[in-house]
């Protein structure tokens, strides 16, 4: 057989050395290294409702130090939380500690036995807290990297300071942080002023008890809504203001050309309650029975009435209401106005005269609802007002 050249010999020999080479993949860890690896969930805590995180650093495999953070609800059913923050001994397999809650200063014990089995790990013992003691028997637990655990953590609150138009955000929902020494203070100073506060940013959640920071809703009129932001932005405590998600859903929203809608710079509202409502009288059907401008969240509440085609014979009578919400498009001023309406909520009642057939509504909240036919509601404001309805496919107004 015929020898190969002295060069292609060297190329195929430096190629088989290469790949070899690239066939030696590094380890996940080098044997030795130290490490932070974390644990998300403990089971048996507090009833399953304690969110517990234990950090451990490790060299190798052994554990060199570890550190206990759980978030539990301060009394039984209840949504305040508490916290502690423990560092925790180590000696061989067990864990021991001793700390103070965080709000309610309760002496807490740690006392934990950690054994690994394969790639799972078991934890045992027990966990104090004043007068009561958690047993915890936790199998099959499995440890995460510190990359994994801080993507995990990343919370977004959708607040915007400076939104380029309301397509995104809700025009009268503005979103406030603030830190947890300041936020009574803060809370405090909305007390007397037409702003509304969601119940749900007053539960402080553990992740708001680890970051130190809570986030709280409030509604507004879409006219007094910026004031508010700058307001926020300066007060003590507060670490970012701007709009947030509300009520406004783009596709029942309409922008339109402000013009002939104003007066002085800001909109009359008669003038376009009477189109709206002269509209959706048209296309539900009814006749306009009242209408309401809401000082504090600026919503417009519009009621109808009409004949109830349920059962003809009884004379019954639908009423029909209807939210709707009127703003700029965007902050800072605009030559347009969008108007969002909402599905319209419909109630069947007696109200003849004489003796009133009692009705209650039977449907059941377990069945999925079906989707309300507002009789092209939208489409008719929208070419009654020369307005443009939102493209969902290509973000644009059409």
């Amino acid at each position: 057989m015929r020898a190969l050249p002295l060069c292609l010999v060297v190329l195929v020999t430096a190629w088989s050395d290469f790949a070899s080479a690239q066939m030696k993949l590094p380890s996940k860890t080098a044997p030795g290294a130290v490490e932070t690896r974390y644990f998300t969930s403990i089971d048996g805590l507090m009833d399953g409702n304690a969110d517990a995180i234990l950090k451990e650093t490790r060299q190798g495999k052994t554990v060199t130090a570890a550190v206990l953070d759980v978030c539990y609800p301060a009394q039984k059913n209840s949504d305040r939380k508490d916290r502690f923050v423990v560092n925790l001994a180590v000696n061989g397999q067990t864990l021991t500690g001793t700390a103070q809650s965080l709000n309610d200063k309760s002496p807490v014990t740690v006392k934990l036995t950690r054994k690994q089995t394969g790639d799972t790990f078991e934890f045992r013992g027990q966990i104090g807290i004043g007068s009561a003691v958690t047993e915890v028997a936790s199998t099959d637990n499995a440890d995460i990297s510190e990359k994994e655990f801080q993507d995990s953590q990343t919370v977004d609150d959708g607040i915007t300071p400076s939104p380029k138009d309301f397509t995104e955000v809700s025009p009268e929902s503005v979103g406030v942080r603030v830190k947890l020494d300041a936020a009574v203070d803060f809370l405090k100073s909305l007390k007397g002023q037409e702003i509304e506060v969601g119940l749900g940013g007053l539960t402080v959640t553990c992740d708001a008890l680890r970051a130190g920071e809570q986030t709280i809703n409030l509604t507004v009129d879409p006219d007094r809504a910026a004031a508010l932001v700058a307001k926020a932005k300066g007060m003590p405590g507060v670490t970012l203001a701007g709009w947030t998600t509300g009520i406004v859903e783009m596709d029942r929203a309409i922008r339109f050309p402000a013009a002939g809608w104003q007066d002085g710079g800001k909109l009359n509202r008669d003038k376009l309650t009477a189109a709206v409502s002269g509209v959706l009288a048209k296309t539900l059907s009814a006749k306009p029975d009242a209408a309401n401008w809401s000082s504090t969240s600026g919503k417009l509440k519009l009621t109808f009435k009409r004949p109830s085609q349920l059962y003809p014979a009884l004379d019954l009578t639908d009423t029909i209401e209807v939210s709707g919400l009127v703003a700029q498009d965007k902050p800072g001023g605009s030559d347009y106005l969008m108007l969002w309406i909402g599905s319209p909520v419909t109630k069947t009642a007696d109200e003849g005269a004489g003796p009133k057939l009692i009705l209650s509504d039977d449907s059941s909240s377990d069945e999925e609802a079906d989707p309300t036919d507002d009789t092209g509601s939208i489409d008719a404001l929208a070419k009654a007002l020369k307005g443009q309805r939102w493209d969902a496919d290509r973000s644009v107004w059409k």
